[in-house]
C-alpha cells in the first residue's frame, strides 16, 4: 500500500495522542504534521510524550495544509474546531477522517455536499471501536423484533455532548427498521423533569456522566417475558484506534461522504 501522509488534529489530547502512535506504529502511514492550538512551529518530538516523533506543530490549518501536502486530517477535537478542520480540509483536497461528535444535521449535510462537488471522501463517525459498531448492527437486527429499547450510554465526566453520538447513531439506525412508537403507560408523567431521558421516536436514550468510565452503551429490549440486551464496552482509547487505521486506509479510496463505521465494514 502506499505511503499514506497524515495530519492529526488535537495531538495532545486523549483520543490524538493515540492517533499519533497509531500513525506511528503503522508502516504505511507517515505524520506530515500535527494540529495544536499552541506551540506553533516546534516539533512535536519537543512535546512531552512524543520523543521520537519528528513532525512539525501548527495552529493555522490553512498553513499547515498548503505546507503539508498531505492526504488525509484525523481529526479527535471538539465538535466546533472539527467542524473547521473538515470543511477546510476538503477546500484544500485532504480526505477527513473525524472521531468527533455533535456535528448538527445542516452541519452533515452540508459537508456531505462539499464532498459531492469536490470528489473526496470523508468518514466521520461516531465511534471507532469495531465492537461499537457490530452493537449498533446488531441492535438494528434486533428491533425488528422487539419494539420496546431503552438506550443507555455512559461515558467520562469530561464529554461534552449528551446523548452521545454513538447512542444518537444507535437510535438512528433502529428508526430505519422500526415504526415510531410511544413506550411505556400512555398516562406516564415525570415527577423529576427528565427522569425518562430524552424521547427519539419513541425511544428513551439515557445519559450516565461519571469520572472512571471512558465510552460504554448498552441497549436494552423488551418483550412479553423476555428481555435481551446488547453491550459494549471501551475500557480504553487504543480500543478505537483499529477504526481509525480502516477509515484511513479507506478514505483514500473513495470519492463520497460516510457517516458511520457501519458503512465500511462489510
Amino acid at each position: 500500500m502506499e505511503t499514506v501522509k497524515i495530519i492529526v488534529a488535537g495531538p495532545r489530547g486523549r483520543m490524538g495522542r493515540e492517533a499519533v502512535h497509531l500513525v506511528g506504529r503503522t508502516e504505511h502511514f507517515e505524520l506530515a504534521a500535527v494540529l495544536d492550538n499552541k506551540n506553533d512551529g516546534k516539533n512535536l518530538s519537543e512535546l512531552e510524550g512524543f520523543q521520537g516523533f519528528d513532525a512539525p506543530v501548527y495552529t493555522n490549518i490553512e498553513k499547515c495544509l498548503q505546507e503539508t501536502g498531505a492526504d488525509v486530517l484525523i481529526d479527535l477535537t471538539t465538535p466546533e474546531v472539527g467542524y473547521y478542520h473538515t470543511k477546510t480540509a476538503l477546500e484544500y483536497g485532504v480526505r477527513p477522517v473525524v472521531g468527533t461528535t455533535g456535528f448538527t444535521k445542516e452541519q452533515l449535510k452540508e459537508l456531505e455536499e462539499i464532498c459531492e462537488e469536490k470528489k473526496l471522501g470523508c468518514i466521520i463517525a461516531p465511534n471507532f471501536a469495531v465492537g461499537a459498531v457490530l452493537m449498533m448492527k446488531f441492535s438494528q437486527m434486533a428491533a425488528k423484533y422487539f419494539q420496546d429499547i431503552e438506550i443507555i450510554e455512559l461515558h467520562h465526566d469530561q464529554k461534552l455532548d449528551a446523548p452521545s453520538g454513538t447512542a444518537v447513531k444507535t437510535a438512528e439506525m433502529i428508526a430505519e427498521v422500526r415504526e415510531t412508537k410511544k413506550q411505556g403507560h400512555p398516562n406516564e408523567k415525570e415527577t423529576i423533569s427528565g427522569a425518562r431521558g430524552a424521547d427519539y421516536e419513541g425511544m428513551h436514550i439515557h445519559s450516565v456522566r461519571l469520572p472512571g468510565l471512558i465510552a460504554h452503551q448498552q441497549v436494552m429490549f423488551g418483550s412479553d417475558g423476555q428481555t435481551l440486551t446488547i453491550r459494549h464496552d471501551s475500557y480504553n482509547r487504543a480500543s478505537f484506534m483499529s477504526g481509525v487505521k480502516l477509515a484511513v486506509e479507506t478514505v483514500v479510496k473513495i470519492d463520497t461522504f460516510v457517516y458511520g463505521l457501519e458503512n465500511i465494514i462489510e
